[in-house]
């Protein structure tokens, strides 16, 4: 019996470095097909990516009902409520500064003297060093979101501002400016990544024809930020304490981040419970993906610093952050100064203009692609026309709140200008993927570094104008309302959605892994790739025949061509109108978007 001992012992033994060893190949092989996963997918007809992506909270999340929508819209949704938390973030220091420096008296008629020694102007001066930090990240992380998967970029972004949002309160109570400027620095840098990283999600995820709407759905999160922001950061301000928002909001980031990293995924191929009707949709809508990877030398800096649409984009990027960022840092001051407002009632007032705005933004979505799909307007004319009108409707109406001595008549007037404005995001904000979606992301980085701008300078120009009394507040609307004249006529005379020369790789660009998926065995086509000229291309991106259906997705003018694609809308599975269909459980199969013209003729480039 004794000498079983050690045979039964090395027999255990054996079994538990056996069970160690598949543990730790399980854990390995994991982080090896992640790293490798774009290139193994061509190469390997065993390759799962169920076994590497798999998580719990997705498989949780797949079988609530409530969520059982396309993955790309689950992407949309979820980029919304990122958006919404650290736009949110940024009213907190608005709400705050008001209790912090000032004298108050709270809801139940309680006095309190103030906790600081600061002046308004120099917290002031404090909220604003967060976009020091923002502007400087901009053209970088629009790089990196060509570099690296955009989905992690966004992610970090929104998970590192949320984090910082809690030591915030600590910064404040040791009374140190310099630790507080430090934070809100830090704050900016990685949010500058956020705008940038989402353009490039949408590079991968986007169909040409859902990009107003998945585009306008994400970033709507920023607006409905404010209109829950401003509310929520004086209801906890003037009810509980100047510190909670930031606890409230840093918490909620860091609970968001743990599921967009469990739920999001850099490309549809590699999601491993999308549908294979989604997938094909995607891919096919989309078009041969190129993974030339482009440098910074590749990078056509010259084209992109001289093109007369980018800058149209640039011009009215910065008007639209002029209005944007001047409500939301000092929409309540204006309140309180002109009509004596309490903090937590204009708090309430201060939303209803990014709440209209918010509902005109999707509604602007969906109609904007409605007109570009049914062929009643040219891609160029429907962003002109949404920009130009959206732009005119919110100087207009900022006209009107410069001179009203009413309450009434200024909070309809900042509503409805702001309302309007709601129209431009259909316009110059996804403009960037029609003119170079291979470079969304830098153009991206470009227009909102600049728009940054608005954000640092309002502040001075601002206090400059009302540092003497509420009648400057008519200089500032003036101004604003001029600032908006100017991006409508430079807009009108240089915007442009037509994919640019420029935004297509040059011919000698090589691939950037020999294995890479999609890969372009013949270099001589590249500088074909979007167009709809009758040239030999590849033969073996994304093939017909591999796709898993008796339906013909897609056809082309030449059977050797595959980047012009002639899609039939009405023969594609899965092409799911998200307010109809999207939310239901569905096959995504059973719904059609039959009021698509057939045949049409995309040009679009990846």
């Amino acid at each position: 019996m004794a000498s079983q001992i050690p045979t039964t012992f090395s027999g255990v033994q054996s079994k538990f470095i056996d069970t160690s060893k598949n543990l730790m190949k399980d854990v390995k092989n994991p982080l090896d097909s992640l790293k490798s996963s774009r290139y193994k997918q061509n190469n390997d007809e065993n390759f799962n990516p169920v076994k590497i992506h798999s998580n719990f909270i997705l498989e949780a999340m797949d079988k609530t009902s409530c969520v059982k929508i396309s993955k790309r819209w689950q992407l949309a949704l979820l980029s919304n409520i990122g958006f919404l938390i650290v736009f949110g973030i940024r009213c907190n220091f608005g709400a705050a500064k008001n209790r912090m420096a000032k004298n108050y008296t709270d809801p139940w008629g309680n006095h309190h003297a103030r906790e600081f020694n600061w002046t308004i102007n120099e917290l002031g001066v404090m909220e604003s060093s967060f976009f020091y930090g923002y502007l400087i990240t901009q053209v970088p992380a629009g790089f990196l979101a060509t570099k690296f998967a955009a989905n992690k970029l966004f992610g970090i972004a929104i998970g590192m501002a949320s984090f910082l949002n809690i030591f915030l309160p600590f910064a404040f109570n040791s009374h140190s400016d310099t630790l507080v400027v430090l934070i809100q620095i830090l704050q900016g840098l990685v949010q500058g990544v956020s705008y940038p990283a989402m353009h490039g999600c949408w590079r991968n995820w986007a169909p040409p024809y859902e990009r107003s709407k998945l585009a306008t759905t994400a970033f709507t999160g920023s607006y409905a930020g404010a209109v829950l922001g401003l509310p929520i950061s004086a209801f906890l301000v003037s009810y509980v304490d100047w510190s909670t928002p930031f606890y409230v909001y840093g918490v909620a980031g860091v609970i968001w981040s743990i599921f967009w990293f469990s739920m999001t995924f850099e490309e549809p191929s590699f999601h491993p419970t999308i549908t294979e009707e989604e997938k094909n949709l995607i891919v096919n809508a989309i078009g041969p993906i190129s993974h030339v990877h482009p440098t910074f030398t590749t990078i056509p800096w010259r084209d992109i610093l001289t093109s007369k649409p980018v800058y149209a984009i640039i011009v009215a990027n910065f008007a639209r952050s002029w209005t944007f960022y001047l409500l939301l840092q000092n929409q309540l001051s204006y309140m309180k100064d002109v009509f004596d407002m309490r903090i937590n009632d204009s708090g309430l007032v201060a939303a209803l203009p990014h709440a209209v705005m918010g509902i005109v933004v999707l509604l602007g979505g969906q109609l904007a692609d409605y007109l570009r799909s049914h062929k009643i307007l040219s891609t160029t004319a429907v962003r002109k026309i949404f920009n130009c009108g959206g732009f005119g409707g919110e100087a207009f109406f900022m006209l009107f709140v410069a001179y009203t001595k009413s309450e009434t008549t200024a909070i309809l007037c900042l509503i409805l200008a702001v309302g309007c404005s709601g129209f431009a995001i259909s316009g110059f904000n996804v403009n960037h993927l029609d003119i170079a979606p291979r470079y969304a992301a830098i153009l991206m980085g470009f227009s909102n570094g600049i728009g940054t701008l608005a954000g640092l300078i309002c502040p001075f120009v601002t206090e400059s104008f009302t540092e003497h009394g509420s009648h400057g507040w008519v200089k500032v609307f003036l101004l604003a309302s001029l600032i908006h004249f100017t991006g409508i006529t430079f807009y009108a005379v240089y915007a442009s959605g037509e994919l640019q020369d420029w935004a297509e790789p040059k011919p000698d660009e090589e691939p950037w892994n020999s294995t890479t998926q999609n890969k372009v065995k013949d270099n001589d086509n590249l500088s074909n790739y979007g167009t709809t000229n009758n040239v030999n291309q590849p033969t073996n991106s994304y093939p017909m025949s591999a796709l898993n259906t008796s339906e013909k997705y897609a056809t082309t003018n030449n059977t050797d061509s595959v980047s012009s694609s002639q899609i039939d809308y009405n023969t594609i599975p899965g092409n799911v109108d998200p307010f109809a269909a999207a939310w239901d459980d569905k096959p995504a199969s059973n719904y059609t978007y039959n009021s698509y013209n057939n045949n049409y003729q995309e040009n679009i480039y990846r």
